[in-house]
């Protein structure tokens, strides 16, 4: 039975407005649920709370109104009500509000006093659960909650937004449990006080991370009666104890014998780049492959483009190519870079073209990204080099042009307007035709945002890793040289060349000229300077630690 008209317009009808209070988890953008990420892209208005706004809005719409839920902020000081009152009218008016709250929802008391807000002014609401920062930090710290012991028993406190002098210990001081607190890091201490003065003994271990689950997470270990003077050697500690509360300042502190299996468990950071901060000096498309692997290994990558792709001055000779492509003028056409890869497709997608078209063709790639972008199109590449992946590397497995099997001798080579003359003068002498010609120019890109350059030149970046000549010369060309106690990576020994012309030290040589060769070997470098670092008895510290100030900065 078809629906009546009403049912239908019903149907169509924008659905009613509603609040959704949503767990961002503990930091780490990758913890956030696959059911927040399909909310966040249908809000209307974001209301965050300071530690995960970041991670949260790149997954709203570019239209969202954006809200800061801290106390004071755009005016949500109202004495009742919470953040959200003044948006009640807004939700009644149709809109899909998403309050996002750092961890889970249901182990927030501010969160909690918006539902009730919300229930008693009549507005719909809905819950999505998030990784608690009191289950998720502890896992990434490496210190399980709960042994083999069946029994064991594990107590939560939240002790954030009070001085510890405050909080009653007494019932916690004497009990076994393993004690996950959520507090403050200047409370810490008074809190150690009151659990020893209410029972615990004093030698009990304690872990206590900082900024956890993300890549500034750092754990400390200690025991209640040495976690102040730990802290303090550690020059972590705020001052004044009664500084006012920063919720952004809470830290997780695990009380009890399960502290003890860190040693051996901690997975997070240790891996060989944690937290260090690595310059990438390609657009972000170019990079995205590279950019992972990085992140695999606990490093932040930064992607800084050197040089910008345009169009070539005169278009017609690419025109008569791809004209040359459906005609049968060639047997082969080969591919040296993404920008090449992509310049074709956009003149296919310009006649109407798809991927079928290179039926008969047979098609050569260089590089893992640039075979990739190729199977993205629809296109599998025929050739590509077993060995070296360059030039070079693909003439060496090229064939020679043989005129029984060959019935076509003509190759296209679309390339950037400064690519050698390498695999031209190859394909030549092996017998075949070239046709050479121009896809895109490339030109240098702009100079990056001040902030970036700085850090470039002041050493606020870990490493450096160059893929090529051109973004040694580029880079400094824009931004002005690495500071010396920058790490440097080169992807090959022409790459190596060209950054000693720039007075660069080299420091990591790829052992194969792939981008994931040289991230592994900078990742292998990473690691070898952290284990003889700590064989040393040293604190380690990511290269961009040690130049002078910064410790006194980080403060």
């Amino acid at each position: 039975m078809s629906p009546t008209p009403n049912a239908a317009v019903q149907a169509g009808r924008r659905p009613a407005g509603q609040i959704t209070f949503l767990g961002a988890g503990p930091g780490d953008p990758g913890l956030l649920t696959l059911r927040a990420v399909e909310v966040l892209a249908a809000a209307d208005v974001l209301v965050t709370d300071p530690l995960t706004a970041a991670a949260v809005r790149t997954h709203c719409p570019d239209g969202v109104e954006l809200h800061d839920a801290l106390p004071g902020a755009d005016g949500f000081d109202l004495p009742e009500g919470g953040p959200l009152a003044r948006l009640f009218p807004v939700v009644q008016a149709g809109k899909h509000v998403v309050r996002t709250v750092d961890g889970d929802p249901g182990l927030d008391g501010r969160a909690a006093e918006e539902m009730l807000a919300c229930a008693q002014a009549g507005i719909p609401f809905q819950v999505v659960p998030g990784v608690a920062q009191s289950v998720g930090v502890p896992a990434y710290a490496g210190v399980p909650l709960r042994g083999a012991a069946a029994g064991a028993d594990v107590r939560f406190v939240d002790a954030s937004h009070c001085q510890p002098e405050a909080y009653d210990w007494s019932n916690l001081g004497g009990c076994d449990a393993t004690l996950v607190v959520r507090t403050r890091l200047n409370a810490l201490p008074g809190s150690a006080t009151a659990l020893v003065a209410s029972g615990r003994k004093p030698d009990t271990p304690v872990s206590v991370t900082l900024e956890g689950t993300t890549t500034r997470q750092r754990t400390y270990i200690a025991t209640l009666a040495t976690l102040a003077a730990e802290l303090k050697a550690a020059r972590v500690l705020p001052s004044p104890v009664s500084a006012p509360v920063d919720p952004v300042s809470s830290v997780i502190a695990v009380v009890g014998e399960q502290v003890k299996s860190r040693a051996t468990l901690s997975w997070f950071e240790t891996k060989p780049l944690f937290g260090w901060n690595v310059l990438v000096p390609r657009t972000k498309d170019q990079a995205g492959a590279l950019s992972e692997q990085l992140r695999s290994y606990g490093a932040v990558p930064s992607e800084v483009p050197t040089i910008a792709v345009e169009p070539p001055r005169t278009p017609q000779q690419m025109e008569r190519a791809i004209k040359g492509l459906v005609t049968g003028r060639y047997e082969w056409i080969a591919f040296t870079s993404v920008n090449a890869v992509k310049a074709v497709r956009e003149k296919f997608e310009e006649y109407g073209l798809d991927a079928r078209a290179f039926a008969g063709i047979k098609v050569a790639a260089v590089g893992e990204t640039t075979s990739q972008a190729l199977v993205d199109f629809g296109v599998k590449p025929d050739l590509v080099p077993s060995g070296e992946q360059s030039a070079a590397g693909l003439l060496e497995d090229w064939p020679v042009y043989d005129p029984v099997f060959d019935p076509i001798d003509r190759v296209l080579l679309p390339r950037a307007d400064i690519a050698t003359e390498t695999l031209v003068a190859g394909l030549v002498e092996l017998g075949w035709e070239v046709d050479d010609v121009t896809a895109y120019r490339t030109v240098r890109a702009s100079p990056p945002p001040a902030e970036t350059r700085e850090a470039i030149k002041g050493g606020g970046f870990d490493a450096v890793i160059f893929t090529s000549s051109s973004t040694v010369r580029n880079l400094v060309g824009i931004a002005g040289k690495p500071h010396n106690v920058t790490v440097i990576a080169c992807i090959g020994p022409a790459t190596a060349k060209t950054a000693e012309e720039h007075g660069l030290r080299v420091d990591v040589l790829a052992p194969a000229p792939s981008v994931a060769a040289l991230a592994e070997a900078l990742a292998d470098f990473g690691a070898a300077r952290r284990d003889a670092a700590m064989q040393a008895g040293e604190q380690v510290y990511r290269p961009s630690e040690r130049r002078p100030g910064s410790r006194r900065k980080a403060r």
